[in-house]
């Protein structure tokens, strides 16, 4: 016990030689920082006297940072301190917290000098160690230390508060920056505009827009900080992704009022803005005005203006904007250009949307995922060969570019339009071996295409391996298989997939609602479909124009021509009215009712209103009339 009691008190200075060298280490370290003479020569730091500045333009001396690095803070780095004659103020508190030592490092220094005499901590010191605790990523650290600072007596000033803001916006904490923002607002400090643009722009960033408007009405009550111009860009963009499209117009000439110029990027955003509901001239004429104003338009302008353009079906406009734009010297970026492709492809001109492509290196644009996409659809669209299609898809991936999940989507769907099923099926394998998640689209493509090849054992197959690797399936999947087990005859099964798919959280959309009630007329059960429809309308799911043919169908084929007219006049008094396979529906029951006059009566309608009678129905019509003259005949002899 003895021994293990001497053991236990024995320390370094009990060892001869261990004391010796730890007096030998403190003279090294000492004779480090000692002063030399200018004839001195000091090989690892140079001499002192040559790196010491004035105190204007003093820089932290190197032998004190190879200390902080080898010995961490402690009593080694504070005897430095002393022997470099170093003064604990801000400006060295901040220059130490730029050293790169780790950052509990930078910490137990912070925490020692804010215990020194005759010292305190200011705004300025505060924020370096924040910054230097959100580049490590100690979010907890950083937070603790910005309360501290706001709760101490520093004063804080706009500026700061601004960066408060972002560096919390930055770390996600959008409430935390909001209550930050307003305990310095009422204690600390009056917000500028520029402040209050930060955490607008925070707000923004992180989706939160109802906030904005709340913020903003607050800056104008103020009365001494004003709107900018980025405040308004801001407020703008804001509403236009709400949806108060009037509300950001009237920003807008709120702003001008205010002698405020709109920059090219407010422009651009309320030119986005009208394309988007529709109001093409005042769009184009909001182009003129910036113009007018002196106001370049940038390439994100002619962006939406070609966007804009070519989504309202005017490609010849979209078309010359962009041939103007380079005439003016603005240079396309790949973005841009992917939308001009897309609406010539669209448009019919698919060649000069290849020559597009192929001119996209004289303007350094190299092609993405995107233009590549746009490419292959356009090709489906134009009913190109699918030969042309599979060689652009070769030359996009020997072009370093790599197949994106819509990139199998658009093959995929392609191929099952084309009826080319095992280009398609191979495609989901290879989408599949390159690690993509299941695409419910292409699944559904892939799906609705075996079943119309009557293989429905095979779209079940892959409806359950769908199923299986997605947890649970989208409704537009569930419909597609729901209708072709209604056109097999497979009710029953289209009705326990109806059922599952409530079951596990899945409402039914009125595709999947039509697709049963199509599947209930093929087996004459008119009834049921019509309490499905019914049931559609109760649980909120609005039907469309199809859920009303659907019916109408029914009631054609199985209750005769009296109740089908009877739905046919209620379609008529509603918001649905009847379209042409609604008129085609009803003639072709007229006709096989022999009601001939009623359906002469109809066809005169339909022609008023812009339709034509199928050829199906045309025939069943001659049928029916060839019927009553052979009928004419018999009877007459």
């Amino acid at each position: 016990m003895a021994v293990k009691s001497i053991g236990s008190r024995r320390g370094i200075f009990t060892c001869s030689c261990l004391f010796e060298r730890i007096k030998q280490t403190e003279n090294e370290i000492v004779q480090m920082f000692r002063l030399g003479s200018p004839k001195d020569e000091t090989p690892n730091f140079g001499n002192y006297s040559t790196i010491r500045k004035s105190s204007s333009a003093r820089t932290l001396d190197e032998r004190f940072i190879r200390i902080l690095k080898i010995f961490k803070w402690g009593p080694d780095a504070e005897k430095a301190l002393e022997v470099l004659k170093l003064k604990v103020d801000h400006r060295l508190v901040r220059e130490v917290l730029q050293v790169d030592v780790e950052i509990n490092v930078k910490m137990q220094f912070f925490k020692w000098a804010g215990k020194r005499r005759n010292f305190e901590h200011d705004c300025t010191t505060y924020m370096a160690l924040i910054h230097c605790l959100e580049e490590s990523g100690s979010v907890g650290g950083m937070w603790k230390m910005i309360q501290e600072m706001v709760k101490g007596p520093c004063a804080i000033s706009p500026a700061d508060l601004s960066e408060i803001v972002r560096i919390l916006g930055r770390a996600k904490m959008v409430n935390k920056a909001l209550s930050i923002f307003y305990q310095i607002k009422n204690r600390k400090c009056k917000p500028t505009a520029s402040t209050y643009n930060s955490i607008i722009l925070m707000l923004m960033k992180e989706g939160h827009h109802e906030k904005v408007h709340e913020l903003y009405n607050e800056m104008c009550s103020e009365g001494n900080c004003l709107p900018d111009t980025v405040t308004y860009s801001a407020l703008i963009s804001t509403f236009g992704k709400l949806g108060r499209d009037d509300s950001a117009s009237r920003l807008f000439e709120e702003m001008k009022e205010n002698g405020l110029y709109p920059t090219a990027k407010i422009y651009t955003t309320l030119l986005a803005i009208y394309f988007k509901i529709g109001k093409i001239e005042k769009a184009l004429g909001l182009v003129q005005e910036m113009k007018d104003k002196g106001c370049a338009p940038t390439v994100y302008t002619y962006t939406e203006m070609i966007r804009g353009l070519g989504a309202a079906g005017r490609v010849e406009e979209a078309y010359s904007v962009f041939i103007n734009m380079l005439k003016d010297g603005c240079k396309p970026d790949v973005v841009l250009i992917n939308n001009v492709i897309n609406f010539l492809g669209k448009g019919g001109r698919l060649p000069d949307a290849i020559k597009l492509f192929e001119g996209m290196e004289s303007w350094d644009c190299t092609p993405n995922v995107v233009t590549y996409n746009t490419i292959i659809k356009s090709l489906f669209e134009s009913k190109a060969p699918i030969s042309e299609i599979t060689l652009w898809y070769e030359k996009m991936k020997s072009s370093s570019v790599s197949p994106s999940s819509f990139t199998y989507s658009i093959l995929i769907d392609g191929f099952c339009k084309k009826n080319s099923l095992e280009k398609a099926l191979l495609m989901l394998e290879e989408m599949d071996e390159r690690g993509f998640p299941p695409c419910p689209s292409a699944y559904c493509s892939l799906i609705n295409a075996l079943g119309r090849a009557k293989r429905y054992d095979a779209a079940n197959e892959l409806f359950q391996e769908l199923k299986e690797n997605c947890g649970s399936s989208s409704a537009r999947v569930y419909a597609v298989m729901i209708k072709h087990f209604g056109k097999c005859g497979r009710l029953s099964e289209a009705v326990d997939l109806f059922n599952e798919m409530k079951r596990l959280g899945c409402s039914p959309d009125v595709y999947a609602y039509n697709a049963l009630m199509s599947g209930m007329v093929r087996a004459d059960m008119i009834d049921d479909a019509q309490s499905l429809l019914r049931t559609m309308e109760l649980n909120g799911c609005i039907p469309d124009l199809n859920s009303y043919n659907i019916i109408l169908n029914g009631l054609a084929r199985t209750s005769g021509p009296q109740m089908a007219m009877e739905m046919f006049t209620k379609m008529k008094n509603s918001k649905m009215k009847p379209d042409a396979v609604s008129y085609n529906t009803l003639l072709g029951c007229l006709s096989r009712g022999g009601m001939f006059e009623e359906a002469a009566k109809l066809m005169k309608e339909m022609h008023l209103n812009g339709f034509e009678y199928d050829m199906i129905t045309y025939s069943s019509i001659l049928e029916a009339v060839g019927k009553v003259d052979e009928d004419c005949k018999l009877a007459a002899s």
